[in-house]
């Protein structure tokens, strides 16, 4: 709930997406993930003594191509400026970032808010930087080590509005722009490498109250679920320091996962902390026209126009299409299925439960051509094998990436028969070793009947078409 007891949270979030470059922000060192420490350097991103940058052309573009599916104006000329801080990670004592003048700005991306329905958190900017490096508590004993394997990675930041008015919310906005990021191809917003990582402001108002609160921001958050967790616990703090007479201090907390508890770290720093200045090293930055109209024509459509195409045009409930659209990848498997000639329910249900299972069981492959799986969908719709059958035929297609499922099925003896002399021998079979039960039903115990299918079943090692089998039951039966 937004209402805390008479209180109304208010949350603004700042992202940071590793933006999918093969080298860094402002030299040619692999931004690869998993390196040993400190081998993807070089005297610029060490900041050493009269190394200049160079920006990356590609780290730009991507961003560019961010800033349109978040419907943000591009300004055509933007600043980079010096944020000027001490911390053992940052070698040069100052980051590589935009202030005043950002890449763009104006945006906005709409979401589902679970209390208050549909919602647009506004996008303020978005701009480029270059990231830090990383100090490791755990690898030295009693030391902290610093590995600057990621100083000078390329980042977008994306910063919203105070718009969320729950814990819930935020954690919903991030996965819409996660989607997002992906489907543009931005970048893999993997949470577990540091591609995607949150910083939140919170603050805390009495209902109806106009002005903002006393902000805090709750940093080292590693995945949405955590966001969710920490921001509760730090709205349930503030409202209980305030409640208990006291006030909030603008600082910086942190979250801790084992303890669950946010701590504070230091005092929060404020713009002019930075000392920004523009940047001596690097001209402005100029985005051509023609990178604005070739990146707006190269993006695909994005998550929200899918899952209302889904369900207009392929008659899917909107909770079918909120899950095949959360991937790019499964979204076009599933559209892919249904062009080979599947119907669009079944074949949803398919690529949500089989294919998805096997998706997540597998590290992401798919390993069932969407073409096998239409085929395979036809032959459960005219009868010719059984649902239970249907899976197991799944499942040699996966393990062997091969075969017709047809083929699969005559070798493995699942065609469901339909010959009603094969399907009567078992039937009087069934009947015959059930005369108690025979005796009931035809004492009006008609309940029997599904009992009686599950026998034929079982004695036919499931061939028997099980559309067929009641009615020839009732014949034998007498009605």
């Amino acid at each position: 709930m937004s209402g805390n007891g008479g209180w109304e949270t208010v949350i603004g979030l700042e992202t940071h997406v590793q933006l999918r470059t093969r080298s860094k922000m402002f030299c040619g060192c692999s931004s690869v993930f998993g390196a040993p420490p400190n081998t993807n350097v070089c005297p610029v991103c060490l900041g050493l003594p009269g190394a200049l940058p160079t920006v990356n052309g590609q780290a730009i573009r991507l961003a560019v191509r961010a800033a349109l599916a978040l419907g943000c104006q591009v300004h055509l000329r933007s600043i980079f400026a010096r944020k000027n801080y001490f911390y053992p990670d940052l070698p040069k004592g100052y980051q590589i970032s935009q202030y005043d003048e950002p890449l763009a700005s104006g945006g906005g991306l709409s979401f589902t808010s679970p209390e208050r329905g549909p919602v647009t958190a506004s996008i303020v900017r978005l701009h480029v930087e270059e990231d830090a490096g990383k100090s490791l508590h755990d690898r030295v004993p009693k030391t902290t080590a610093v590995d600057l394997n990621r100083s000078g990675v390329p980042l977008a930041e994306i910063v919203t509005g105070p718009d969320f008015r729950s814990p819930q919310e935020a954690r919903t906005y991030l996965l819409a722009l996660k989607e997002v990021l992906q489907y543009a191809d931005v970048s893999d917003c993997d949470l577990e490498k540091g591609s995607l990582r949150v910083d939140a402001n919170v603050s805390v108002r009495r209902l109806g109250d106009p002005e903002l609160g006393t902000k805090t921001e709750v940093k080292n958050i590693n995945s949405f679920a955590f966001v969710e967790k920490a921001l509760g616990l730090e709205r349930d703090r503030q409202i209980a320091t305030l409640e208990a007479g006291g006030r909030i201090e603008q600082q910086t907390m942190l979250f801790d996962v084992k303890a669950n508890t946010v701590r504070p770290q230091r005092s929060k720093e404020e713009s002019k902390d930075y000392r920004y200045f523009p940047e001596p090293d690097l001209p402005p930055l100029v985005v051509p026209d023609a990178w604005l109209d070739e990146e707006r024509a190269a993006l695909p459509e994005l998550p929200a126009a899918r899952r209302a195409r889904f369900a207009t045009r392929y008659g899917l409930p909107v909770t079918d299409a909120a899950v095949l659209v959360q991937s790019r990848l499964i979204a076009d498997y599933f559209e892919a299925t249904v062009l080979a000639g599947a119907d669009p329910k079944p074949a949803a249900n398919w690529v949500m439960g089989e294919v998805l299972a096997d998706v997540k069981e597998r590290g992401g492959t798919l390993r069932v051509t969407p073409e096998r799986l239409a085929r395979l969908i036809d032959l459960l719709k005219d009868g010719t094998v059984s649902h239970p059958a249907a899976k197991q035929v799944f499942a040699v297609m996966a393990d062997n990436g091969l075969g017709d499922p047809r083929a699969i099925a005559e070798r493995l003896g699942l065609i469901q028969v339909a010959d009603t002399g094969a399907l009567g021998e078992w039937v009087d079979a069934v009947l015959s070793a059930h005369s108690g039960e025979v005796a009931r039903y035809k004492a009006g115990e008609v309940k029997l009947l599904p009992f009686f299918v599950g026998q034929v079943m079982k004695a036919s090692k499931g061939k028997a078409d099980p559309k067929l089998v009641p009615a020839l039951l009732k014949e034998r039966l007498g009605g």
